[in-house]
This record gives C-alpha cells, sequence and structure tokens, in this order.
C-alpha cells in the first residue's frame, strides 16, 4: 500500500514500531560487536569470533533501509499536520 494512502494512526503505529525495532537491532549489534571483539582480543586462537563477527557487520546492511523508511513516514506525517 502506498504511504500516501495509509491512515495517519496506521503510519504513526508503523513510525513507532520501526524506531523501535532499529533501536532494539542497534543494541544488539553493538552487543554482538564488542563480544567478538572481546572474545577475539581474549582468545587468541577462536576461529569462532573471527567468522562471528562478520554477523554484526552484515546485518548493519539493514540499518539504511530502517532509517530511510523512518525518514519517509516522519516526512509524510509533516505534510499532513
Amino acid at each position: 500500500m502506498d504511504i500516501k494512502k495509509k491512515p495517519t494512526e496506521k503510519l504513526e503505529g508503523e513510525l513507532k514500531a520501526l524506531q523501535t525495532g532499529t533501536s532494539i537491532l542497534i543494541g544488539l549489534l553493538l552487543v554482538l560487536f564488542i563480544a567478538c571483539i572481546y572474545g577475539l582480543l581474549v582468545n587468541n586462537d577462536s576461529g569462532t569470533f573471527t567468522a562471528l563477527i562478520a554477523v554484526p557487520i552484515a546485518l548493519s546492511a539493514v540499518l539504511p533501509i530502517s532509517f530511510g523508511k523512518i525518514k519517509k513516514i516522519k516526512k509524510e506525517l509533516e505534510t499532513r499536520n
């Protein structure tokens, strides 16, 4: 459905959900990244942390998409008010 056709209440709900989900994702990615760095520093011979560090780096590609959607919804809500 086009963003311009959605009711304001639904857009506000989507905005809140996107902001909450993005915040949780950022927090989890930071924790995972820090845990991987710590594991690499403490366990010098562990290949697990080397492979695991790719996960937060790869999943961080979702963040610009979420920020773009948040920006579009905020812009649409501003035009309605």
